[in-house]
């Protein structure tokens, strides 16, 4: 069942567990991220990027939007669709009007009062069409997707937070704590005293991106310090690499049948989604 963001963020920021959130591009990906979460009965997010929506003629708006939505119709769990990293109005106007029940705006990197009139415009939008909305404050940094240029973090301020989620009417908020996005180069030392700081005086559920490769130990105390929302891709780009190789290597013939081509790149990809499942909590709160 389709959900919005609000709703599942509520019951896990009250039972101090987290939503596994997975950025996804193709019907494998999609099919096999929504079968594991219904095997282990847990709540999740499907969310796309709007360099993969705009892909081929921007055909991938249809084909994620339709993917994503028909399994949620299809199942018994609860299912977001989420757009994430949006960087302006017009990109969330088309989310809405393609049924995305979440939307994520990103002014991180403006200073904070636009960033704050940013987000505000678009929770007066997506509002009334009962759509969350989240926003982020501070900066997470890292390599962008094609690895061309690299972004320094800028830590969430608790001074900021209270004033930001007052001024926007967002439903949940990103912070930076010291995750990165993409690939680690060294692992991250997070800054839980931070988060504690900014969950003490936050009113609504926080997220943490930049979640893969983070060690679980660290996330487990994250999680019980207030994240409850937590964001997966390349994770699920390197399982999928890895199900690549073993089944290029096991196959002889030169037209192997589809699913025993996709079988070692499901199974993958399935091990990673239930993986971080059971890591966030999330497991039997569907």
């Amino acid at each position: 069942m389709l959900v919005t963001l609000k709703e599942i963020l509520s019951d896990a920021r009250a039972k101090r567990y987290a939503v596994p959130a997975f950025d996804f591009t193709e019907d494998i990906m999609a099919r096999t991220i929504i079968e594991t979460a219904v095997a282990c009965r847990s709540p999740v997010i499907m969310m796309t990027l709007q360099r993969d929506l705009d892909s081929g003629g921007g055909h991938g708006w249809i084909f994620q939007s339709a993917a994503a939505k028909a399994a949620a119709a299809a199942v018994d769990i609860p299912v977001v669709l989420h757009l994430d990293h949006a960087g302006d109005l017009a990109t969330v106007r088309k989310a809405l009007d393609m049924g995305f029940s979440s939307v994520m705006i990103d002014g991180s990197q403006l200073p904070f009062d636009e960033n704050a009139q940013l987000t505000r415009s678009i929770v007066d939008v997506a509002r009334p069409l009962g759509v969350s909305v989240e926003a982020e404050l501070g900066h997470v940094g890292g390599m962008d997707l094609e690895e061309t240029s690299h972004a320094e973090n800028v830590l969430t301020e608790p001074d900021q937070l209270a004033r930001f989620v007052a001024q926007t009417g967002c439903d949940a908020l990103a912070v930076s704590i010291g995750t990165a996005h993409g690939v680690y180069r060294s692992l991250p030392d997070l800054n839980l005293g931070r988060l504690r700081e900014l969950n003490a005086v936050s009113d609504v559920p926080l997220v943490l991106h930049g979640g893969s490769g983070t060690p679980d130990d660290q996330i487990r105390v994250a999680v019980q310090e207030g994240i409850c929302k937590l964001n997966i891709y390349a994770d699920l780009r390197i399982a999928m690499y890895r199900g690549l190789k073993t089944s290029a290597a096991m196959h002889d013939r030169i037209d192997p049948l589809p699913r025993e081509l996709f079988r070692p790149i499901r199974e993958e990809l399935a091990a990673v989604v239930r993986e971080k499942i059971e890591l966030l909590g999330a497991a039997g709160k569907a």
